[in-house]
């Protein structure tokens, strides 16, 4: 296993920065709060229970969601993500976990998806190439790229999806359960592909509830609860302390300390 240090020393520029970032939804705190740092070649995998503000914190990124509060640096500038649309203009790229492909459509035709080369008189040889040439470089194991998306297994589709995802080079990409429901094959088919997109030089945020994949590819792992950090941990950290971050063990713990220290108090 790679040690900490040389993870770091890996790390490109610094692509993404929040600071305080918050979400409220009326009364509701989705987010509070939120400090997070992401660099070129680097893979950082959030996790957390349901309801940890994980898919709130990809969405205010992808411009679904706008925040209530705080700042969020791209490149270098502070930035206003007003829509899905402007998000992907500057770079980043979304691969949601129902991966939005058209089943009856082939592989070439869901890469360019919205993004056809001279779409009033389609250059399908050129895109052809293109989806070959994207796809070859992710040394991905789709049989041909004519192949309809329906034919395709869940390790392929997700490997159609992200491959659509590159297709404008993005600085940052951000996948949302990229291994659910698929199977062991299928799940290292896919871990490999996002090593390959780090390698690429790209900054990936990753959020899976799968600890075995965070381990075997996340350079950090950022700890969500109930809307806020919780911690920031390395694939070598141990499961105790992962689970006590991600559940609140540790913060129970205190609390129950401190309960049991007014009660002897108050005696």
């Amino acid at each position: 296993m790679t040690d900490n240090a040389t993870k770091q020393s890996g790390r490109g520029e610094l692509v993404l920065s929040l600071r305080g970032v918050s979400k409220h939804f009326g009364a509701v705190s989705a987010l509070t709060d939120i400090e997070l740092d992401v660099h070129a070649g680097e893979v950082v995998a959030l996790v957390g229970d349901n309801g940890a503000g994980k898919s709130t914190l990809v969405k205010v990124l992808a411009g679904v969601h706008q925040p209530s509060a705080g700042t969020i640096t791209f490149g270098g500038k502070e930035v206003t993500l007003t829509n899905p649309a402007a998000a992907l203009d500057l770079g980043i790229a979304t691969v949601f976990q129902d991966l939005a492909l058209c089943e009856n459509l082939d592989v070439v035709a869901n890469i360019y998806l919205g993004r056809e080369l001279n779409p009033m008189r389609l250059d399908e040889v050129a895109m052809e190439v293109k989806a070959w040439t994207l796809l070859n470089e992710l040394s991905a194991r789709i049989p041909s790229v004519r192949d309809v998306v329906a034919s395709l297994s869940g390790g392929q589709r997700q490997t159609v999806a992200i491959a659509r995802s590159l297709l404008l080079d993005p600085k940052l990409i951000m996948l949302d359960e990229p291994t659910a429901a698929l199977g062991v094959a299928q799940t290292a088919e896919v871990l490999n592909l996002i090593e390959r997109v780090r390698d690429r030089g790209h900054a990936v945020i990753m959020i899976s509830h799968n600890m075995e994949d965070v381990r075997a590819v996340a350079d950090r792992i950022v700890v969500l609860r109930l809307g806020r950090n919780n911690g920031v941990f390395y694939p070598d950290s141990s499961n105790q302390e992962l689970v006590a971050a991600i559940t609140g063990a540790a913060e129970n713990a205190v609390s129950r300390r401190a309960g049991r220290r007014q009660s002897e108090l108050g005696a």
